[in-house]
């Protein structure tokens, strides 16, 4: 979130929400749910986009000194969109757990190509898999016309074999309804020994499709996301595959 957006972002009893051109809901600590079944938006592909980029005191070197010391610095980009690995040695991977209504367990996520499929179960899919947090990022399609076959879901994100880099990464997780305003999610809490991290669950209640922040950074990996949430996978040291490096 930019400096100008902290100035101007209004509030509502239920969440905070940018402007309304902007059209979307943040959620936060103090409001961290919204039922999309309420927003009715619980039908359809719901998309779930990651994107990063480097803070520019990892980037440049050092922070930058205060605006009152030279105010035309307040103008400069906070971030620095990250295209090549020249620039960042970072890997964010965007991943799901989920539990099926008939018990059925499992993951999405780039790490041994488990990209899922969407019209049969789990009805989620991963597009792809983006190495440098480049504009479009990666991308979870889950189907929402099958949501009574979802019990629960777990969006996490976590860094594949590279140094833990939570604290030099502005990270965003988007969702995208195919009905109403876009939820965002921000990773801006510094963690800089956190290996993964728990963005959001989604639970099935009674019918009723609601999305939880969570953001939990743990300094393991999934096998720990696991643990503190009660999957019950079984996890072993994967890799991804030479298309997907």
């Amino acid at each position: 979130m930019s400096f100008w957006d902290g100035l101007w972002r209004g509030r509502s009893a239920d969440f905070e929400s940018g402007s309304a051109a902007s059209n979307s809901i943040e959620l936060t600590k103090r409001h961290p749910t919204v039922s999309l079944t309420k927003q009715g938006a619980a039908t359809g592909n719901l998309r779930i986009n990651l994107s990063w980029r480097m803070r520019t005191s990892d980037i440049g070197g050092g922070e930058r000194g205060s605006f009152l010391q030279n105010p035309f610095k307040m103008f400069k980009p906070d971030v620095v969109q990250a295209h090549t690995q020249s620039m960042v040695n970072v890997d964010l991977d965007l991943g799901c757990m989920y539990e099926l209504t008939d018990g059925t367990k499992g993951v999405v996520q780039p790490l041994g190509s488990f990209f899922g499929e969407l019209n049969s179960p789990p009805y989620i899919k991963l597009s792809g898999d983006d190495r440098f947090g480049s504009g479009s990022g990666e991308t979870i399609y889950v189907n929402l016309d099958h949501r009574e076959s979802i019990k629960r879901l777990l969006v996490f994100v976590y860094i594949y074999d590279q140094t833990p880099a939570f604290d030099r990464t502005h990270a965003n997780v988007t969702l995208y309804p195919s009905n109403g305003p876009r939820i965002e999610i921000g990773l801006d809490e510094r963690a800089p020994q956190a290996r993964s991290c728990a963005v959001i669950t989604m639970e099935n209640v009674k019918g009723e499709f609601i999305v939880h922040r969570e953001v939990k950074f743990v300094y393991g990996f999934q096998a720990e996301l696991d643990r503190l949430y009660g999957w019950g996978l079984q996890w072993g040291r994967g890799y991804k595959s030479k298309a997907d490096r």
